[in-house]
């Protein structure tokens, strides 16, 4: 038995109610289980009960055993003055307020079935076997109660990340273009270069990179120069020259300090995705649109942030994936999924915390355009594909990643509504 377990077993109330008593045989009713109280405190609040006829109300406090109201000093904190009801496990002790009041306990051992606890432990067994502890049983669950999880998961992996926004804002004194910058970034690293991506941007004073958007060929030079790019290489490259020729204007223009930060990597990456291409990429993108934030957050439709999101290196690349190294003639673009990406991983988001910093989520709206756009490839959702469950959109594959993340691999199946529709069924009551 855990205590997560006893939690469940309360709010759900899914044990016998028969003969309803405490251990001192006082007859109870349950009038309201509470509100479960995930913060510090009693576990359940605003409970309301009947004992031997008298109307009590207050908060309730679970235990796999009674001593453990003493073992976590209980006794000695005010917060728990209140409690009218202490629901165990097992009652191997009796518990008394500060005023020498005994508080009244329940005892939950012999009222709950043995084929809930025997299913919820094999649950936690599979995850040495399985992707996913419940896999198995997932086909049992209705497609409606996993959708409505997968969007409530969904508007949390939003909010989480809103969180996140309003860290860089702090940061960058409530600057939101430079906030996408540090982002998009991110993104345009992807997962191998994205932190040295990142360190990059936080690097760099954004007034800078703003200044340098209309020259395309000058903020390319200062984001190759800045990571030491004409340091490693020592090319007679006639771009590799301008660029580096570039760079030094620029340092001494804006006494640039020297970047000590995580270095790009080339090893392991499809040439597509080499820095040098990336990076010319998220150049040629500030040319189009130095306010690219404020344009972003007119955008209604994907059709239209793919028209603004589309972007391609300067024209040396389309001949080069590396300086001085000539290879077969190729535009080099970003791809219509690697837009989706940055729809999905950073402007729905920011679009969200943005609507929100202005007193409207417009959640209604956010889900709609993430309901059109195509769901993301990766590991974790070919595995909940391999199970049947599909993804159709980009809610959908972003809510698994949530609840892969957060709920299966950390074993918080009795936290998920999934497992506990599976933990809920009738037969196991």
């Amino acid at each position: 038995m855990r205590e997560e377990l006893l939690h469940f077993i309360w709010k759900a109330q899914k044990f016998s109610k028969t003969n309803l008593k405490t251990t001192d045989g006082e007859p109870i009713e349950i009038l309201s289980v509470g509100f479960h109280n995930t913060a510090s405190g009693p576990d359940f609040f605003n409970t309301r009960l009947l004992i031997a006829g008298q109307e009590w109300a207050g908060n309730l406090e679970i235990h796999l055993n009674s001593s453990h109201w003493y073992a976590h000093g209980h006794e000695k904190d005010h917060a728990y003055d209140n409690v009218i009801l202490h629901v165990v496990w097992e009652d191997d002790i009796a518990v008394f307020r500060k005023d020498g009041t005994k508080i009244p306990s329940l005892e939950l051992k012999s009222r709950v079935s043995v084929f809930l606890f025997t299913f919820y432990e094999q649950l936690l067994k599979n995850k040495r076997q399985q992707f996913i502890n419940c896999e198995s049983q997932l086909s049992e669950v209705p497609e409606i109660v996993v959708f409505a999880w997968l969007e409530r998961l969904y508007v949390s992996r939003l909010e989480r990340k809103a969180t996140q926004f309003q860290i860089l804002l702090k940061k960058t004194k409530n600057d939101w273009e430079a906030v996408l910058f540090l982002m998009l970034m991110k993104n345009f690293g992807l997962n191998k270069n994205g932190t040295a991506f990142l360190e990059l941007a936080s690097f760099l004073d954004f007034k800078m990179v703003q200044k340098l958007a209309t020259k395309p060929l000058q903020l390319e030079a200062l984001f190759m120069g800045t990571l030491h790019f004409f340091q490693k290489e020592a090319s007679t490259d006639a771009y590799f020259q301008k660029l580096d020729k570039a760079f030094q204007g620029l340092r001494h223009k804006f006494q640039l300090q020297a970047y000590h930060g995580e270095q790009p990597q080339f090893f392991g990456l499809r040439p597509s995705n080499f820095p040098s291409i990336r990076l010319s990429q998220i150049a040629s993108l500030y040319e189009k649109h130095p306010k690219l934030f404020s344009i972003l957050m007119d955008c209604k439709t994907l059709k239209d942030f793919y028209k603004v999101l589309e972007t391609q290196a300067s024209a040396y690349w389309d001949t080069h994936y590396t300086f001085g190294k000539v290879s077969p003639k190729r535009v080099k673009s970003v791809s219509k999924s690697f837009i989706e990406l940055l729809i999905s991983n950073t402007i729905i988001p920011l679009k969200f915390a943005y609507n929100r910093s202005l007193g409207n989520s417009d959640v209604e709206g956010i889900l709609a355009l993430s309901n059109t756009l195509p769901p993301e490839k990766n590991n974790i959702l070919e595995g909940f594909n391999s199970l049947g469950l599909s993804s159709h959109s980009a809610l959908e594959s972003q809510g698994k990643i949530e609840l892969f993340k957060n709920y299966c691999e950390k074993n918080k199946c009795i936290q998920c509504q999934i497992g506990i529709h599976l933990l809920g069924r009738k037969g196991y009551f």
